[in-house]
């Protein structure tokens, strides 16, 4: 990847690594904080209903006149009972616990319920639950949480590497097409400029103007005309032509007199049948539709060929006997910067003007050919 590349990819990476991070960090402090607090009121409740319970059972034995027996509960819970002036009637020692109102907290690593549900039968005032079960529960969770979080930061690292590359194949191949398009178009400018040089330089040695020369000169001067032609439809294909309708007949005969030097320079024969055809389209428009199908065909034919061109019967063909294009490439010769042959020079944007062109006015066209034989483009002027 050139310097261009790598920094958009980086910063593409990066990016979605970033808002990733933010969104997996986001996502798993709600979970956390949304199991916490579930974990919590789970334990409140269950340490209420523990000391609910013994509360009862103290109660009953009160009532009943006979010994207190308590009920069974989880050995996870530690009980305390105490009486108003904070000494142990049963239980573990509770060492500095305030039992002073109900309360619940967290104290340590443990959690502390404090209920005064007994009421002072049997002398019992308080009495007190404790567990370390929510202290362990809640670092499971963190543990769990942050074994998720990491899987899918690692598995969010992996697809921005997967998306930052599918992101970077369409620019690389722009990219790479442009490259390709400057270089095609440095060495298309870089042929008529030294023919020109060429043909003036030896004109001025002579000291005469022959017509060799001359028309060396003109055909250089056609194909710099041509490439800016594109360059400029190009850069400015979204300005809007005024649109009038026109005789085609004339329109095709003044592109077909401006290559018939480059025709002549390969002994190429043309055929024309044009008849008056009025159709709504800007004369630039039309120029570079005729111009480009033209200019193409005595580019891809052999020298001493023949290349017919009819405007008949709401119809535009073109057929040359040259190269021809291989059946499989005839979908992609319309792409731009496409070329499928080295063949003859190009840059590969004359066809894609012509079907823009072509859509642009609901021109349907058709495109036959045959290796080594030739190939035939039909416009049907509807």
């Amino acid at each position: 990847m050139n310097d261009l590349e790598k920094r958009s990819f980086y910063s593409f990476l990066l990016l979605y690594i970033i808002s990733s991070s933010l969104f997996i960090l986001l996502s798993g402090f709600w979970y956390y904080s949304a199991q916490k607090s579930s974990l919590k009121s789970n334990d409140y409740f269950q340490m209420r209903h523990i000391s609910d319970k013994i509360s009862s059972s103290v109660i009953q034995a009160h009532m009943r006149g006979v010994s207190l027996e308590l009920p069974a509960i989880d050995s996870t819970y530690r009980i305390t009972l105490i009486d108003r002036l904070g000494a142990v009637v049963r239980g573990e020692e509770t060492e500095t616990i305030d039992v002073r109102k109900n309360d619940y907290y967290q104290r340590k690593d443990e959690t502390v319920l404090v209920s005064d549900a007994p009421q002072e039968h049997l002398g019992i005032a308080f009495v007190i639950v404790r567990s370390d079960q929510l202290h362990r529960l809640l670092a499971e969770l963190k543990s769990t949480v942050l074994a998720m979080m990491a899987l899918i930061a690692s598995t969010t690292v992996i697809v921005a590497w997967i998306l930052s590359k599918l992101f970077m194949r369409p620019l690389r191949q722009r990219i790479k097409q442009i490259e390709i398009f400057i270089s095609d178009v440095t060495h298309e400018l870089n042929t008529p400029i030294t023919a020109l040089k060429m043909a003036t330089g030896r004109a001025i040695k002579k000291g005469v103007y022959d017509k060799k020369a001359l028309r060396n000169i003109s055909i250089s001067t056609k194909q710099l005309y041509d490439i800016y032609a594109s360059l400029t439809y190009l850069n400015f294909s979204q300005k809007v032509l005024v649109q009038d309708t026109i005789d085609l007949k004339s329109i095709l005969l003044k592109s077909i007199d401006y290559y018939r030097e480059l025709c002549e320079s390969k002994d190429i024969i043309l055929h024309i049948k044009s008849d008056t055809m009025y159709f709504p389209i800007s004369e630039d428009q039309a120029g570079m539709l005729f111009g480009n199908l033209i200019s193409n065909a005595i580019k891809y034919s052999m020298a001493h060929s023949e290349i017919s061109i009819s405007l008949k019967d709401r119809k535009f063909t073109i057929e040359d006997h040259g190269i021809g294009i291989d059946k499989d490439r005839l979908s992609k010769i319309f792409k731009r910067y496409n070329r499928e042959t080295k063949y003859a020079g190009g840059f590969g944007v004359g066809l894609s003007i012509v079907q823009s062109i072509c859509d642009e006015h609901n021109i349907n066209i058709d495109v036959e050919s045959q290796l080594e034989k030739g190939t035939l483009f039909t416009l049907h002027l509807v």
